[in-house]
């Protein structure tokens, strides 16, 4: 149908000409989408002005304007008629009767109504009064009658929305999260309202409204589009039910489908996914945008003046090397150079999620555009920076959904696209499988705790169902995708091994608990068999619970985690052996040894600081990974204090500690009888340069003879920059482990890695008069798990109950 023939059917403005105009142009298969919407605008239009133009006889002083979606030249199958009788108050009755010869014809043909009669005072008093009415006066549009007094209530109503902004934007705002709220949000539904739930055509008008106060702006990158193709699903859906529904409902998915040349139901639900995530995402960025703005806007006239009038500077608080806060968003610092640093979107996505913070919108594509590629493999602090991330609890699902949005992810992860926004048809399910994914790694942050490698963990939980874009089994699938992934990531041979088991059989514990008969030993030795280890046991254990409370509340209960348990009891014992011997300690290096000598000769600390500056050849094998940050060698003589000190000074310097073991050397034969205590450390400065080894060692000398007061230090600097946490870190965890060693007490550690944890836990042993043998430091991500080999003071193991004490005091230490 031309626009000559909608013209010439609308000639006739009784209601047969215009139903069978209509019913032509809804059903002519070559136009669809915003030019049918457009069309039937348009039609409608004419009709409605000829019913207008011959029931008004010369009436003067009123017009007929559309508002809502109609104002705005979108008019869905079934979509309601939104019209407004404008009248300037003169002839009551003359204006009664007119509604009424306009009204009627549209009733009769059954089409929904949405009809007030109002003067413009009228008109702003109601909008004043409903912010849904004012929402729909903002898309005002003139269909016929006195245009001068549509104009006038336009100008009128967008002043006043602009002038009210401050206190009807955030009454919106409330709206909106009162509809997600009860609507849930439409890029996860598998039955979604593709209106009414978040990220829906709702969330976009709201969008609209925002723009038209002047006061923020949404991001505008896919915003139109994501908005056009959520109407023509609307349209289609109206089509093929024939009815007035926003609900994509399961059974009338194939035939939208269908109508839109889509190949199934799912690459319908895919492309509704996506559409709803950019209107959310942008609905995230904007209503931060109006929130700082408004909180701009209250600073007081007097601070104004103090601040010389002008617009006060925000303050940038440093959190990570490139990256800072400001004005409560996460951004880049002004010395950060994306194009030179391909860790930096891994490092600053980190520092927010690990903040609570959002990533600035600006910052995000700013490193979508500069960064440069990771090599492969990762380099050792990509990874770190990774599992930070995957660490961080609930504040990782915006900052990924940010990184998302500007096709960051998909770049690190290029297997990601499978499953990006794909549905999952399962009553259990609550989430798209790469929403799944990110629960997963929230809920196994939680369980960080659990287990000795919380990185194997939580790497394990964002790949775990990463095979479900490809067809078969999405285990066997997903076991080659982990492989591949790990080792592009960077991890050696044994934990890529580790996390292509996980995913193999990540439902294993859970299908054989519930579905085996656990007094069978075959059944038992199965799963021994398929696990292989303890610590792949104990990794599988945490990540069934991860995966199971991130699926939905059907999916997990204490039933099945009872039977999961004593599963995991049963194929523990098989796994269990006798105590493995302990190995002989690595003989010292020349310069190790060199180091220890010259600390016992001079009664003070020696150390040497050298940066991992060379890069790994291409050629060399993987075998370890590359170091991270800087080597720091430190030989102390054999006293009282060493740990504490040493971790004490690292953190006033801020220096994060990845590594670090601390061992007793013997000095050589042809050296006066004596023992030094040798510490090999990895650290790397929070950001900025790293201190001068003569600094360092001047410090740790203040700090061994007493005169440097580190608690004191560490306290001023936390009281004048306060950390930011997003999130509540699962507690503390600190255990004696039985049978590890029969020369010492090994007491294991697991925390969230903080400045000065180390300093506080040596402190602690310290206070406890236990002497510390050996230590074995890693941070993996955000999680410290520490191994520390303690005796008496008469170098034996600690008694059974005074062990249990001293793990006990220092775990409520670190819980304080």
């Amino acid at each position: 149908m031309t626009s000559t023939d909608v013209q010439k059917d609308a000639e006739d403005s009784g209601p047969s000409g215009y139903a069978a105009a209509r019913l032509r142009l809804l059903t002519e298969e070559a136009r669809s989408g915003p030019p049918r919407r457009a069309a039937l605008a348009e039609l409608t239009d004419e009709w409605l002005t000829g019913l207008f133009t011959a029931a008004a006889d010369g009436l003067k002083g009123v017009s007929l304007v559309a508002v809502g979606g109609y104002g705005r030249g979108e008019l869905s199958p079934r979509s309601d008629l939104d019209l407004l009788l404008l009248h300037d108050g003169g002839d009551n009755k003359a204006v009664a009767a007119l509604a009424d010869r306009v009204w009627y014809p549209v009733w009769d043909l059954g089409l929904a109504l949405d009809h007030s009669v109002r003067t413009p005072a009228e008109a702003r008093r109601t909008a004043g009064e409903d912010l849904k009415v004012q929402l729909g006066l903002l898309d005002a549009r003139h269909l016929a009658g006195d245009l001068g007094l549509t104009a006038g209530l336009r100008t009128a109503v967008l002043a006043d929305w602009r002038n009210q902004a401050p206190k009807r934007l955030p009454e919106l705002q409330e709206l909106c999260d009162d509809r997600a709220e009860r609507q849930g949000e439409l890029q996860y539904l598998l039955e979604p309202d593709l209106k009414e739930a978040r990220g829906g055509l709702r969330d976009a008008t709201a969008l609209r409204a925002v723009a038209a106060s002047w006061l923020a702006d949404a991001p505008r990158e896919g915003l139109a589009d994501a908005r056009r193709r959520l109407l023509d699903v609307r349209d289609a859906l109206h089509l093929t039910t024939g009815r007035a529904t926003d609900r994509l409902a399961l059974q009338e998915q194939d035939q939208v489908a269908a109508e839109l040349g889509l190949l199934d139901a799912d690459t319908l639900l895919r492309q509704v996914y996506e559409s709803a995530r950019v209107i959310s995402y942008a609905s995230d960025v904007t209503w931060r945008e109006v929130g700082r703005v408004l909180r701009s806007r209250a600073v007081r006239p007097r601070l104004r003046a103090m601040l010389g009038g002008g617009k006060p500077v925000a303050e940038r608080s440093p959190l990570a090397e490139g990256v800072v806060e400001q004005d409560g968003e996460v951004v880049l610092a002004r010395a950060a150079r994306p194009e030179r640093d391909p860790v930096l979107p891994l490092r600053a996505a980190a520092a927010a999620a690990q903040a609570g913070l959002p990533l600035s919108l600006h910052a995000v594509r700013h490193l979508a555009a500069t960064a440069r590629p990771l090599p492969t493999p990762w380099p050792a602090e990509a990874r770190e920076q990774l599992v930070t991330l995957l660490g961080s609890g609930r504040p990782t699902v915006d900052v990924w959904e940010a990184l998302e949005a500007e096709g960051l992810i998909t770049r690190l992860l290029p297997d990601w696209e499978r499953v990006r926004c794909r549905p999952q048809r399962n009553a259990v399910h609550i989430w798209t499988v790469d929403r799944h994914l990110i629960e997963t790694a929230v809920r196994a942050s939680e369980l960080t705790r659990h287990v000795s490698r919380p990185d194997l963990l939580l790497v394990s939980a964002l790949l775990h169902d990463i095979g479900k874009g490809w067809p078969g089994d999405h285990s066997a699938a997903g076991e080659i995708i982990a492989k591949d992934v790990a080792a592009r990531i960077g991890f050696d041979r044994a934990d890529v091994a580790v996390l292509s088991t996980l995913v193999r059989h990540h439902l294993l514990l859970i299908e054989t608990a519930t579905r085996r008969d656990l007094e069978d030993p075959a059944t038992v030795r199965s799963v021994a068999d398929a696990v292989g280890s303890q610590s792949t046991l104990e990794l599988l254990h945490a990540l069934t619970e991860a995966d199971a409370l991130a699926t939905g509340p059907a999916a997990w209960s204490s039933w099945r985690g009872s039977l999961v348990a004593d599963l995991v009891k049963r194929v523990s014992a098989v796994l269990a052996g006798d105590a493995p011997e302990e190995p002989e300690p690595a003989a010292p290096t020349a310069e190790q040894e060199r180091l220890a000598i010259e600390a016992f000769r001079t009664g003070g600390p020696v150390l040497a600081l050298r940066a991992q500056t060379e890069p790994r050849p291409e050629d060399e094998p993987t075998g370890e990974p590359e170091p991270l940050g800087v080597e720091l060698v430190i030989a102390v003589p054999d006293q009282p204090g060493v740990l504490p000190a040493v971790a004490g000074v690292l953190a006033v310097h801020r220096l994060t500690v990845r590594t670090a073991e601390l061992r007793a050397l013997c000095l050589p034969n042809d050296v006066d009888e004596g023992s030094v205590l040798l510490l090999n450390w990895r650290v790397a400065a929070e950001y900025g340069s790293l201190p001068q080894a003569a600094r360092l060692r001047a410090d740790l000398v203040r700090a061994l003879d007493g005169s440097l007061d580190i608690a004191s230090r560490l306290a001023e600097r936390d009281a004048a920059y306060p950390r930011r946490r997003g999130w509540v870190a699962p507690p503390a965890r600190v255990a004696v482990a039985s049978a590890a060693s029969r020369h010492a007490t090994v007491i294991e550690v697991r925390a969230q890695d903080a400045p000065g944890l180390l300093f506080r836990i040596g402190q602690a042993l310290e206070d406890a008069s236990v002497r510390v043998r050996s230590a074995h430091v890693s941070t993996l991500g955000s999680n410290a798990v520490d191994a520390f080999y303690v005796t008496g003071t008469d170098g034996s193991p600690l008694p059974g109950d005074e062990a249990a004490s001293v793990a006990r005091k220092l775990e409520e230490t670190l819980r304080a």
